[in-house]
């Protein structure tokens, strides 16, 4: 009986009941909690803010503060910018300035703004074989892993990692080729672990190896010199170019990310008793640490040489 009934609604007078079809096929979405309903926020950004754990502290909170459901491609820093600017997702959050300016140049994103910044630093065998702790700079010490061809593991994928390694290696005059140098085109915390592995040397950002430190035991064997600063931006993709952004979403992330809320959560995000990013935004009440000192023979990197840092690459 119920099966003829059943038969009859959606087959009236030997006509398909199309009304009664979808009434069916959507009442049980009328008394589930509306999820579907959600705005959804798509970012590439670099695998370190991943890799450190950040933007699973930092995001949540901003899904629910506006009810948005975030999708992640955590990339090196070049492809992320190339998805950007083919507008496959909404928001770009990555660390190489040169390239992305270069984007905006373009007009493939608009409402830059600089979020965070640490460090980089070089990792090395416990023992440092190339002796690199007493370089007085990043171009000595790549210079003496060169000499003494000590093993040493690159990104190669055209990350902001790999762009800051290839800039050093140029300003020091080396083309690194040999048994001794690998390009293995993975992400930052995959490098750490082939460098353990092989115990070789590798450039990583300070967020990723505080991150990774007791899943490893390279240590930070050379930091502190200027050039080694790495600046964080957030770049809304350009809605002119691309239509069917979501730019209202990626607004309501770079006001948040910027604000002393979000702020706060880069402030104080930590591992250990280290903190991996500073926060640029200058609020005075997140702004309550500063810095690890750099090994003593070296200049700290202080936050006005950063400013001063950001300021001559946005002129160029």
């Amino acid at each position: 009986m119920v099966k003829n009934l059943a038969y009859f609604k959606f087959v009236d007078n030997g006509h398909f009941n199309m009304k009664f079809f979808l009434l069916i096929l959507f009442l049980p979405c009328l008394f589930t909690q509306p999820g579907w309903a959600e705005d959804i926020l798509r970012m590439s950004t670099t695998t370190s803010t991943e890799n450190s754990g950040l933007l699973k502290v930092l995001n949540p909170v901003f899904e629910a503060k506006h009810n948005i459901k975030m999708h992640v491609i955590a990339v090196g820093t070049g492809k992320a910018l190339k998805i950007g600017g083919n507008g496959d997702v909404d928001i770009v959050f990555v660390h190489a300035p040169e390239t992305e300016l270069q984007y905006v140049k373009q007009g493939d994103f608009i409402d830059r703004a600089v979020v965070m910044h640490n460090d980089f630093v070089i990792v090395g065998p416990e023992n440092d074989p190339a002796v690199i702790a007493a370089s007085k700079s990043v171009e000595e010490a790549l210079a003496k892993i060169a000499s003494t061809e000590s093993a040493f593991i690159s990104r190669g994928d055209d990350s902001g990692t790999h762009k800051k390694e290839k800039k050093i290696w140029k300003q020091s005059g080396i083309s690194p080729e040999g048994m001794w140098y690998s390009a293995v085109g993975q992400g930052m915390g995959a490098v750490l672990k082939i460098a353990d592995d092989k115990e070789a040397y590798a450039l990583t950002d300070r967020g990723t190896q505080i991150a990774y430190s007791d899943k490893i035991s390279l240590k930070v064997q050379f930091e502190g010199d200027t050039s080694l600063f790495n600046p964080y931006h957030v770049m809304a993709v350009n809605p002119e170019k691309h239509r069917y952004v979501r730019y209202g979403l990626a607004k309501k992330y770079i006001t948040f990310i910027t604000s002393p809320e979000g702020q706060a959560i880069i402030n104080n995000f930590s591992k250990g008793g280290e903190q991996l990013f500073y926060p640029a935004v200058k609020v005075s009440t997140v702004l309550t640490t500063t810095p690890p000192a750099p090994i003593e023979k070296k200049e700290p990197i202080k936050e006005q040489n950063f400013l001063e840092s950001l300021s001559t690459v946005i002129a160029e």
